[in-house]
């Protein structure tokens, strides 16, 4: 078990401020290279079926710009032909599936593996086959990280929304929630599935995901592109390495003889 936690920056929601007004700035494959500089461990971006934010030369320019730098690209997309298509074609490093509705404003909860495991196993085996490491984005339940490994996928990122909302709102059944992201990524280990974490995680509530010994990456994004607005990028992502690196520390600390 990995001591040290990856950190994967999405770069999303530079491409959303760029678009609200057209043009090419601000640049997603900038804040990537400002990203990788700083500390993250890889790069995540996005692709929607209606573009909302990154687009498909977005896609292109992050999976040169990763390449060269060695460090990964995970692409996340939706379980469809199209999507499918356009992560065979780049390659990335890794493909997280999630769920997708046209009129949700963000991701609002995990891929229900257990109710579509037909459509979801063969895009996880055409990826796999392809060299691309897949993901599931899913509740911390054990029926769906139970799933995830019948369908093939080498990965689950557990959704942390639902835990770092309560947390941040002071409410009792926080402590729950973080207990279900624990149980669920002692399932996921003891299966062979390698566990990320994501979605709403930020200064506050990032130390007991950090602290979840099982997991070995965590993805953020929106709290860090909004808090470099009065940070600096650098800065932001230094401040939340050094918080998810104090939590492991702590966990990984030798006891007092």
């Amino acid at each position: 078990m990995s001591t040290r936690l990856r950190l994967g920056v999405n770069i999303d929601h530079v491409a959303t401020i760029r678009n609200a007004r057209g043009g090419a700035a601000p640049d997603p494959a900038r804040a990537a290279e400002l990203a990788m500089a700083a500390g993250a461990d890889g790069i995540t971006a996005h692709l929607r079926e209606d573009r909302r934010h990154i687009s498909d030369a977005d896609i292109e320019a992050l999976a040169q710009l990763t390449r060269k730098r060695g460090l990964p690209l995970n692409l996340e997309m939706a379980v469809t032909a199209e999507m499918q298509a356009i992560a065979l074609r780049h390659r990335p490093h890794a493909a997280c599936l999630v769920p997708e509705r046209r009129e949700e404003v963000t991701t609002e909860g995990g891929l229900d593996v257990v109710g579509h495991r037909a459509s979801i196993a063969p895009v996880v085996r055409s990826l796999v086959e392809a060299g691309v490491r897949v993901s599931l984005f899913i509740e911390p339940s054990p029926k769906q990280v139970a799933a995830a490994k019948l369908v093939g996928a080498q990965v689950v990122e557990l959704h942390t929304g639902a835990y770092s909302d309560a947390a941040r709102e002071g409410r009792p059944e926080a402590a729950d929630r973080l207990a279900s992201l624990r149980h669920a990524a002692g399932q996921a280990a003891a299966l062979g599935l390698e566990v990320h974490a994501g979605h709403g995680l930020d200064y506050e509530t990032v130390g007991p995901v950090a602290a979840i010994a099982e997991v070995v990456e965590l993805n953020i994004g929106h709290f860090l592109i909004g808090e470099a607005i009065f940070t600096g990028l650098d800065a932001a992502i230094r401040r939340m390495r050094t918080r998810m690196d104090h939590a492991r520390d702590a966990l990984f600390a030798e006891p007092a003889a």
